[in-house]
């Protein structure tokens, strides 16, 4: 090549290939459903170790060391992305997904410490039948007719779990469901923080405020940690983060009404669990509800794929 020739142009980036360029190309809601169902394998995690916490410290400490330890986990890679991003309009939004977020942890972490850890994450999955409601009020998602009816009997397989009108009603249960109201709207936050809000501004904010939120009745019952104890306490902020950034991701990717199905799965992970760390084996009526809670997913997952096929 001459001098009087001109410079070759440079080529363009070639297009993403591999596993990557599988990934990009699956639709929206799966992929969503995939962050879902790995950030609920994480916080179930989580919920095993404070249970294990709870037997001798109290929940609000537990709730706050937590907290602050996602809080600390999270600065780096808002260091990293520059605090500017924090600038948000939405502002009264993150305090109310913060607010929700604190009294729904408050509820579940009170249950969790006094309950079966299966029968807990069972009832926090009363939720998807209020979501079912909340999405069509507040998100404007069509949810069809098939869809309400597959997420009811879902419903009715929580029921079949938690048997309510049984014999040896635990008041605590009262904690819990109080837990799945809140949890219902902290979902209906994250969905429509997501349409403006980046992951990491959600994340960063909803560690704030449960921090900040929980250290005054922290300090009221506050006891000495052992080392131990500190390294768990840290560790359920780590899986909280991570946990909660995976699952708050996926529900911004998928419809709400059909990614949350697939958050039935933690009632796996917590009979999985409870069975193996606190010899809590769940009966007949347990498992049966199960079969019906991941039929009505497996359900739903089909009617999607025959939407998208029509």
């Amino acid at each position: 090549m001459s001098q009087d020739d001109p410079a070759p142009k440079p080529e363009p980036a070639p297009p993403p290939q591999g596993r990557l360029a599988a990934w990009a190309a699956l639709p929206a809601n799966v992929r969503g459903v995939v962050f879902v169902m790995a950030g609920g394998f994480l916080l179930i995690v989580m919920a095993s170790i404070v249970k294990q916490l709870g037997s001798t410290l109290p929940a609000v400490q537990i709730l706050f060391v937590r907290s602050l330890a996602g809080l600390i986990v999270i600065l780096p890679l808002i260091w990293r992305l520059g605090f500017v991003i924090l600038k948000s309009e939405r502002m009264g939004l993150h305090l109310a997904r913060g607010t929700v977020g604190f009294l729904g942890n408050v509820c579940f972490f009170f249950a969790l410490i006094n309950m079966a850890i299966g029968d807990t994450v069972t009832i926090q999955f009363s939720r998807p039948l209020i979501m079912v409601l909340l999405a069509a009020l507040f998100l404007g998602e069509a949810v069809g007719g098939r869809r309400a009816v597959a997420t009811a009997i879902g419903f009715v397989g929580v029921l079949i779990i938690t048997r309510p009108f049984g014999e040896g009603f635990n008041p605590w249960v009262l904690a819990a469901v109080g837990g799945a109201l809140f949890g219902s709207l902290v979902v209906v936050a994250v969905k429509l923080l997501s349409r403006t809000e980046s992951t990491p501004v959600i994340m960063f904010y909803y560690a704030l405020y449960t921090t900040l939120f929980s250290l005054i009745p922290a300090l009221f019952v506050w006891q000495a940690p052992t080392p131990m104890e500190w390294g768990l306490l840290f560790l359920t902020g780590a899986l909280s983060i991570v946990g909660q950034g995976m699952f708050t991701h996926g529900v911004g990717l998928g419809e709400t009404s059909f990614v949350m199905p697939f958050d039935y799965l933690r009632i796996v992970y917590s009979f999985l669990l409870g069975f193996l760390l606190f010899a809590e084996v769940p009966g007949v009526w347990s498992l049966t509800g199960a079969m019906v809670i991941v039929g009505a997913s497996i359900y739903l997952l089909h009617l999607e794929r025959r939407k998208k096929a029509a």
